[in-house]
């Protein structure tokens, strides 16, 4: 139950004066649902303006305050998509245009009437041989000397908000702020130089105060690493069952290759794992064909030896298919029994596998969502597999552990390389097995950088490869989402690509994108992967989990505006059969510096660790960790550059809380649970007992 301290934090946003329901919107499209959420959206820059007598003392790109007297006013003509503009003269008699776009022009003529003077703050600019100011910031009758601040914050916004509206409602949050106790151990704080809490808070909206941005960076990477800590330690507590094999199925495999040496050293630590009786919980991290299907099925047959069973939890359907095929291939010779349960499984077919999963007659299951409902019940779960793990949450996590007897050993895996500064901030709470070496015989796939200009010549080339019998994909520039929306743009051009290449390729070619109907998707995704289409045309929602061994071309459009982790993972859809693979990335005629390092750092390596970790050198700091790029955990204070200077002190404090300074109990622990419920990070809260 949350601490009465924090409810004023989790008052609905409605209670903010100046809050209706035409607000409400825009709001939730920012995320803003609560107080907290207002007080914690921190300005992404601030401004400084100098007050101007006149046009003629500022510079173009300049933010100015300027007194002007509206003399004109000029709608747009009727259709058409341009400003409304105000045509006003300074005190010099310059002329300037003050220009709205879209509904922001409703409120212009009322605020500027013809003849008064007004107050005008905004960024200078010119068009043609005209000054101007595009939607003004501020337009006020008092001197500029009661505009307010004239250095001042600027903050994310959505339509129908303006920064006086957001920097008022953040304002308002901040008055409510409770005064709570520091959770943050006093030596780290007296050696950082940090302010309080709610101190931070204020300064963080009032200035760029480096100390103060930390300091709440610090607070959100201290909150998951005390969580993932709690889960460790919950995990160690809980009684499992120890689960030792005896080889007889393993030694049944007859697999067309060897194993790589991470594959037996991540294997014989998983075994080591699973002979414990504290429940194993263990991250097996691989790039893309590096073998950890293989690594997983001798996890699961371990089980089996011990006689109990293993469920293999997929995101996709397709996925879970694909799986289900593979690793029912592999255990022919073993005579173990594996089943496939989606949410497609009906009626006897259904009934018939929860059966064998209750008399234990089915060893392995494989499946999505639908292996742990309600229904689905098991003679004696000893090990669950969850593939492409940054999926599915931590919480979701803890509730798979009740579907076993006794706890069962948990297997995640990941095909996405995660940088070693971040792996800490998302898996704090498993042990981790990297699969850092490819299997023997693995063909480098060819990978070409294409001017976009030359897009003819890449479609004749297509049309050569299908002629040839061959599969390839046409990736269009990710979906976006802004504010929660969906970027129509992208998905028009994705569509638009689809429909010129139908026109040439007829019905051999289909199209996914994350905005389809989920019918629609699997079906299009079925004719690709049979076969019966001979190019997939899609958006990022084939970046994992799909292996077609025929597909052997991938062409990426507008590589430049993809990370790298995210061309990593789109390169290792070809190159998974015995023929040459080659990827096209198709690149436009503008390209930043960065854009340019990227695509040649995809020419010149596969190794997805080395591309992991170049990925987050040329992102920088000033992009926040999101789950699109790498499945990173989702941070919404701290940034790429604080998560790598400040975690490896937030997880050393969590620890130290944990083992020295009495854990949740003692007066600092106190001060953490407020920590964990301020972050949502309470279901750490709720594995204590009794907590």
């Amino acid at each position: 139950m949350r601490p009465e301290a924090l409810n004023p934090l989790f008052a609905e946003v409605q209670t903010l004066e100046g809050v209706g329901p035409k607000l409400m919107k825009p709001l939730e499209k920012l995320g803003l649902t609560r107080v907290k959420d207002v007080a914690y959206h921190l300005p992404e820059r601030f401004v400084s303006r100098r007050a101007i007598a006149n046009l003629d003392e500022a510079a173009e790109g300049e933010q100015v305050i300027v007194a002007l007297t509206p003399v004109e006013h000029r709608a747009p003509r009727a259709g058409s998509r341009g400003p409304y503009r105000v045509l006003a003269q300074d005190a010099a008699g310059n002329i300037l245009s003050l220009n709205w776009f879209g509904k922001a022009a409703f409120g212009a003529k009322k605020l500027l009437p013809v003849g008064e003077k007004r107050w005008i703050a905004g960024r200078l600019d010119r068009y043609g041989d005209m000054l101007q100011i595009v939607h003004p910031d501020h337009i006020e009758v008092e001197s500029a000397a009661h505009m307010g601040r004239l250095s001042e914050p600027v903050y994310r916004l959505s339509e129908g908000l303006t920064q006086p509206r957001i920097a008022d409602f953040a304002g308002q949050a901040l008055a409510r702020l409770p005064d709570l106790p520091e959770w943050i151990e006093p030596g780290q704080l007296e050696r950082a130089g940090w302010p309080a809490w709610s101190a931070a808070l204020r300064l963080a909206h009032e200035g760029t105060d480096a100390k103060a941005r930390d300091r709440l960076a610090y607070d959100e990477l201290l909150a998951n690493s005390l969580a993932l800590l709690l889960v460790k330690a919950d995990g160690r507590r809980r009684r499992g069952q120890a689960l030792v094999g005896d080889g007889a199925l393993r030694a049944k495999l007859q697999l067309p290759f060897g194993l790589t040496g991470a594959q037996k050293r991540s294997i014989g630590e998983i075994e080591g794992d699973m002979a414990q009786e504290a429940p194993m919980l263990r991250l097996l991290q691989g790039d893309v064909g590096a073998g950890k299907t293989v690594v997983a099925l001798n996890a699961m047959l371990i089980a089996v030896e011990a006689s109990k069973q293993a469920a293999l939890l997929a995101p996709t359907e397709i996925l879970a298919r694909q799986h289900f095929e593979t690793l029912r291939k592999m255990l022919g010779p073993t005579g173990v029994e594996i089943a496939l349960l989606t949410g497609r499984a009906k009626g006897r077919e259904r009934e018939s596998i929860l059966m064998g999963l209750l008399d234990g007659s089915i060893h392995l299951l494989v499946g999505t969502h639908a292996i742990f409902q309600e229904t689905v019940a098991y003679r004696d779960l000893g090990l669950v597999v969850i593939d492409e793990q940054h999926r599915f949450g931590v919480a979701q996590r803890l509730a798979l552990a009740a579907k076993g007897r006794r706890a069962p050993h948990t297997l995640a895996m990941t095909a996405t390389p995660i940088p070693r500064s971040l792996t800490l901030a998302q898996y704090g709470e498993m042990d981790v097995s990297r699969l850092d070496e490819l299997p023997p015989g693995r063909q480098a796939i060819d990978t070409r950088v294409v001017a976009m200009e030359r897009e003819g010549e890449v479609v004749e080339g297509l049309a050569r490869h299908i002629a040839g019998g061959q599969q390839a994909y046409w990736v269009c520039p990710m979906v976006r989402e802004i504010d929660g929306v969906a970027d129509l743009a992208d998905i028009a051009a994705a569509e638009a690509r689809f429909a010129g290449l139908r026109e040439r390729f007829g019905d051999q070619v289909v199209l996914v994108h994350g905005q389809l109907r989920p019918e629609v998707k699997d079906a299009a995704m079925e004719r690709f992967a049979s076969g019966a289409a001979r190019l997939l045309v899609a958006t990022t929602v084939i970046e994992v989990g799909v292996d077609v061994p025929s597909a052997t071309l991938m062409v990426i459009e507008q590589a430049e505006r993809f990370g790298l982790a995210q061309l990593h993972q789109l390169r290792g859809r070809v190159g998974r059969g015995a023929e040459k693979s080659t990827c096209l990335l198709l690149r436009s005629a503008q390209l930043s510096e960065t854009g340019r390092a990227r695509l040649a750092l995809m020419r010149e390596t596969q190794d997805g660790f080395r591309i992991a970790e170049e990925d987050l050198a040329l992102r920088g700091g000033g992009e926040l960790l999101g789950t699109r790029q790498s499945g990173e955990a989702g941070f919404r204070i701290a940034d790429l550059e604080q998560v790598q200077r400040l975690l490896p002190a937030a997880h050393a404090d969590a620890r130290l809380l944990m083992e020295r300074d009495g854990g949740l109990t003692s007066a600092r622990g106190e001060a953490a649970r407020l920590l964990l419920y301020l972050f949502e990070r309470d279901w750490g809260v709720q594995l204590l007992r009794g907590g």
